[in-house]
């Protein structure tokens, strides 16, 4: 067995990732490694040092090792830059799995998301009071930028949401040695504001979504009572939720004590809350498949909510974590009507036309435009529903076409509370909407998607449970770009959409490595972004 160099002609399905921290846990490993195609066999490989290691990957075919070269080489995991070359068996070729070529089979969770999972990234939120606010960020952002640069944490302060509120929400980013830190910072210069204003308590002001407060207090209180004992805090945990809309639903823990022992109470409470996080994310893994390129975190922030649509069928119902969610990298774009070009659009965006029934408009708007804010807020997406069309009387015209663009999983969030005022609020009683969704792919890939003799569509159509609909190869071929129809439910719309464009990406990707309009073609960073101090949201 050798290590080689890739060029033009390898056509191998092992690599050998280096570069591994030692700390890391073997299944994180093996969810990442499982997000660019199907893993046969993974073994340890030699180590470089105390406090690293390699491990030798077989992957189910050449295309998917490639994928994991291409993603992965210069990725940063856990603090260190992987390092991946791909290995040659000696003696003999490996012409890898041709046999399923042109035959459609479920995809796994996406590589080409630019955000790959990374369970440990378990954002803490706190809250603070407003007028603490100012001295957190500091005279032209100095406080919060020396508190990111000791910690190594991305801190987002919201200091823009629920104006007039008495409190303030602050989201830290990062690894759990990271964030902790981040919020030992905060509450130093907390103390140091009350103690000059005369403020005899400062506490700290956990958010945590009320569907993991019951691993926090324990049976009869006991995991609660153990943390107060061991951290010589009082821990009070709040019997309302501190901010309830389409995906938040938290409770607050107040910690108080010396600052030395909350910071350990904190540590504690963390660590509970992301062990019970990972749990509930680790059983998304069985219908993730079903959902290529879309991060678990968002596909949990909908399903299992109650009054919500029914999780995907045959999967379990999990709980949803909306403020959970990887962080946003941008803010909401008014993009202008239309389609929009490759050269105007973010690669990592998609751009989806859905069309809702003319009786839903007013509910999807909401009063002086409040419904449709709300969604742009909680989904990170840009969302405009078109005028009426002027040349055809109002009385003919049954549905109005809503333009979407943002990642898969701001598209999934968005496309989520769209089906779901539609089937709450556009109808004469409650139905689940079935809703027709437009999403355009290179005229070169409409071959691939239908399939020899159709069996590509057919059997997509059979997994997904929608209706696809394509035009034929002979038509449009002047057309660089051609629509393609989904008519279903969300999860049946939401499986067809991810997997016709991951279909198309990895064509794309395996013959030019060149991306499109509406594909997710971003590769994983290579350096980590410092934050950016004070971004508020």
């Amino acid at each position: 067995m050798s290590v080689q160099e890739p060029n033009t002609r390898t056509r191998t399905n092992k690599v050998q990732v280096s570069n591994i921290p030692s700390h890391v846990q073997w299944d994180n490993i093996k969810r990442l490694l499982a997000t660019f195609g199907d893993v046969h066999q993974c073994d340890q490989g030699p180590a470089k040092s105390e406090h690293f290691f390699s491990i030798f990957v077989t992957y189910d075919s050449p295309d998917q090792a490639q994928q994991a070269f291409s993603q992965l080489n210069g990725f940063e995991f856990e603090g260190s830059l992987l390092k991946v070359d791909f290995i040659m068996d000696q003696g003999r070729g490996n012409r890898g799995s041709r046999g399923n070529r042109g035959t459609f089979r479920p995809f796994p969770y996406s590589g080409n998301s630019p955000n790959p999972m990374r369970p440990t990234d378990f954002p803490l939120r706190i809250l603070v009071l407003s007028d603490m606010v100012g001295a957190i960020i500091g005279r032209a952002g100095g406080t919060i930028r020396q508190i990111t640069q000791q910690s190594r944490a991305r801190v987002d302060v919201h200091r823009k949401e629920n104006a007039g509120s008495l409190e303030k929400v602050i989201t830290i980013y990062g690894n759990p040695e990271n964030c902790s830190l981040a919020c030992q910072k905060i509450l130093e210069v907390m103390q140091q504001e009350a103690e000059n204003t005369n403020r005899s308590e400062n506490p700290l002001k956990i958010l945590a979504h009320n569907n993991l407060i019951g691993r926090i207090i324990g049976k009869n209180g006991n995991t609660i009572k153990g943390i107060m004992e061991k951290t010589e805090t009082k821990i009070t945990v709040s019997s309302s939720i501190h901010d309830v809309n389409s995906f938040n639903m938290e409770r607050t823990i107040t910690v108080v004590g010396k600052l030395e022992n909350i910071c350990k109470a904190e540590q504690m409470i963390s660590a509970k809350l992301r062990q019970s996080y990972e749990n509930d994310l680790s059983a998304m893994a069985p219908q993730a498949f079903m959902f290529p390129g879309v991060h678990p975190m968002a596909m949990m922030s909908t399903m299992g909510a109650p009054g919500y649509p029914p999780a995907p069928r045959g999967g379990p119902a999990t709980p949803p974590y909306g403020m959970y969610n990887t962080p946003p990298s941008y803010m909401p774009v008014n993009y202008p009507q239309g389609p929009v070009s490759s050269q105007q659009q973010d690669p990592s965006k998609e751009q989806v036309f859905l069309y809702i029934p003319n009786s839903a408009v007013g509910a999807i708007i909401g009063t002086g435009g409040s419904s449709i804010r709300d969604m742009i807020s909680s989904s990170g997406a840009s969302i405009k529903v078109a005028q009426p069309n002027k040349d055809e009387p109002l009385d003919k015209q049954t549905e109005r076409k809503v333009t979407i663009i943002g990642t898969p999983e701001s598209q999934w969030k968005a496309q989520f509370m769209i089906f779901k005022k539609v089937s709450f609020e556009g109808y004469s009683g409650p139905q689940e909407a079935r809703l027709r969704v437009e999403i355009f792919v290179p005229s070169s890939q409409v071959g691939r998607i239908i399939g020899k003799g159709g069996q590509t569509v057919r059997e997509m159509q059979r997994l997904t449970q929608a209706v696809i609909k394509l035009p034929e190869e002979s038509q449009n071929t002047q057309a660089e770009e051609i629509p393609v129809h989904i008519i279903g439910d969300f999860y049946s719309s939401q499986a067809a959409q991810r997997h016709i464009r991951t279909l198309v990406t990895r064509s794309q990707t395996n013959a030019r490595g060149v991306g499109r309009r509406g594909l997710v073609t971003t590769p994983p960073q290579q350096t980590p972004q410092p934050p950016r101090p004070g971004q508020t949201n």
